[in-house]
Parts: C-alpha cells; sequence; structure tokens
C-alpha cells in the first residue's frame, strides 16, 4: 500500500520505491493551493520547458498551480521509478497526451493528470492506457446550451428528465466522464464528444454505455465515477478489465474496490 494519497500541506514525504502492481491502478489527490505558495522548491523539479510553460500564465495563482502540480507528477513518478524527479522526460502525443520518454520509456507506467480549481488529481497504471479528469461544481452558469453542443442525443435526454435542482451536478458528472474516455482513447476533442453516450448517474462504475460507430469499443474501456473531493466532479477511464482501484479517499469503507470482469 502506497503513503497517504491526499496531500494536502508541503510536509509530505513520498519514499522512493512505491509499488505499483500490473493490476492495480491508483489515484492520488493533491491539494494544489495549499503547497503552491512554496514555488521555488517545486521550480527546481521542473524542465527548462516546463519552466517556461510556467511563464506564460498571467495570474500568479495559476502560474503556481501549474508549478507544483508538474512538480508533484514528478515526485510521485520518480518515487514509482526509484529515479530523480529533475531528470525524468516526458513525451507528448499529437493530442499533447504525456508519456514517459528516456531512459523509463519502457518502464511500462502509464498515467494522466487533471487540475480544476484548487486541487489535482493523478492517474497511474501499468501497461493500461489511462485517463482522469475533474471540475470543480459550479451552478453560475446555463448548463443546457453547453449540453446541446457537446452531449450525445441520449445523453441531452437523460439531462432534461431530472429534476432542475439536480441537472448542474449530473452535466458535471456527465463532462468529467466524457473528458476522461477522451484522454485515455487519446483523441482529444478530434473524436465528436456526440460520438458515445454515458450514463449521468451518481456512483457509476461502468459508466460508458455506447461508442459509434463501432459498437465493440465500449468493452475495451472501463469508465467510472472517482472521488474528487466536496465540490468536486471526477470520472476515470482505463483499457482493459480485472484491475483494482486504490485511491485516496478516506472516506471510502476501502481503498481498494475489484473492477468486476463484465
Amino acid at each position: 500500500m502506497p503513503p497517504d494519497m491526499n496531500i494536502t500541506d508541503s510536509s509530505f514525504h513520498i519514499g522512493a520505491g512505491l509499488a505499483l502492481p500490473e493490476d492495480e491502478v491508483q489515484l492520488w489527490r493533491v491539494d494544489l493551493d495549499a503547497i503552491r505558495g512554496e514555488e521555488s522548491r517545486w521550480q527546481g523539479r521542473l524542465s527548462p520547458d516546463e519552466s517556461k510553460r510556467a511563464l506564460r500564465f498571467h495570474f500568479p495563482s495559476d502560474r503556481q498551480r501549474f508549478v507544483a502540480s508538474r512538480a508533484l507528477l514528478r515526485t510521485i513518478l520518480a518515487a514509482y521509478l526509484e529515479g530523480d524527479a529533475v531528470n525524468l522526460e516526458f513525451s507528448y502525443s499529437k493530442k499533447e497526451k504525456p508519456s514517459l520518454a528516456g531512459g523509463h520509456a519502457t518502464s511500462g507506467i502509464t498515467f494522466n493528470l487533471s487540475h480544476s480549481g484548487g486541487i489535482a488529481l493523478y492517474a497511474f497504471t501499468r501497461g493500461r492506457e489511462i485517463g482522469v479528469d475533474v471540475e470543480q461544481v459550479r451552478g453560475d452558469f446555463d448548463v443546457e446550451p453547453i449540453a446541446r453542443r457537446f452531449f450525445s442525443a441520449q445523453e441531452q435526454i437523460h439531462l432534461n428528465d431530472l429534476p432542475k435542482a439536480e441537472r448542474v451536478e449530473a452535466f458535471f458528472r456527465c463532462w468529467t466522464r466524457k473528458e476522461a474516455y477522451l484522454k485515455a482513447t487519446g483523441s482529444g476533442l478530434s473524436l465528436p464528444l456526440s460520438q458515445f453516450d454515458v450514463s449521468l448517474g451518481a456512483g457509476e462504475t461502468n459508466a460508458l454505455l455506447a461508442t459509434r460507430p463501432d459498437a465493440s469499443e465500449a468493452e475495451r474501456w472501463v469508465l467510472r465515477e472517482v472521488p474528487g473531493g466536496v465540490g468536486y466532479s471526477a470520472a476515470l477511464c482505463v483499457s482493459g478489465r480485472g484491475w483494482r482501484l486504490n485511491h485516496w479517499s478516506e472516506r471510502a469503507t476501502s481503498r481498494s474496490s475489484e473492477v468486476e470482469l463484465l
């Protein structure tokens, strides 16, 4: 079992030699707002390219969150790989999905990250495609025009059938699930969001309902809700079946839950 995967202050310690079994997915949560104040500390772990990217942010708070999120990604990966966080190399797909490069390209470790508001989620596994998305739930905009533009016809029907008071949370559940699937497949927005259906129900562990034009594609993936914390909605998508999820949430009855073979 890895150490506490819910990082809430800068005094955390992650030792080298973290285990990441091949049949496991590990989900970490980082409170970026709690640690971003130590920007100079985190800057020391970034690559020159990441440091240049950080300078593009207009607001200091956004820059600090970016710096902290990249530094923590490197820190956790280095613990799995028993390497130096500074020396890790990444490559990026055409849709900007990151993966390990250089000497660690053959490690088999795959990962994905997402951040929203003041928190970040990181998902790690071996030998599987993976995507994670988290969104801060906001009620200050009209979700229905966005749903009409981006959701499938079936998803729009489900959303409109809900009581109005439940639609905002259902909208964010749908959005994060669709994003997690796109990130896992590496398709980005080149795959129209209307070409697959996800469930809007709370607590779903098998939320990918249909894919088009290839209906069998849905069987390749497990798309499920994961905890994002109070005020956040989150989803995880992983290729294949028969894996366990170890996640950060202290509210779960067990940190490990077997994904059933369907």
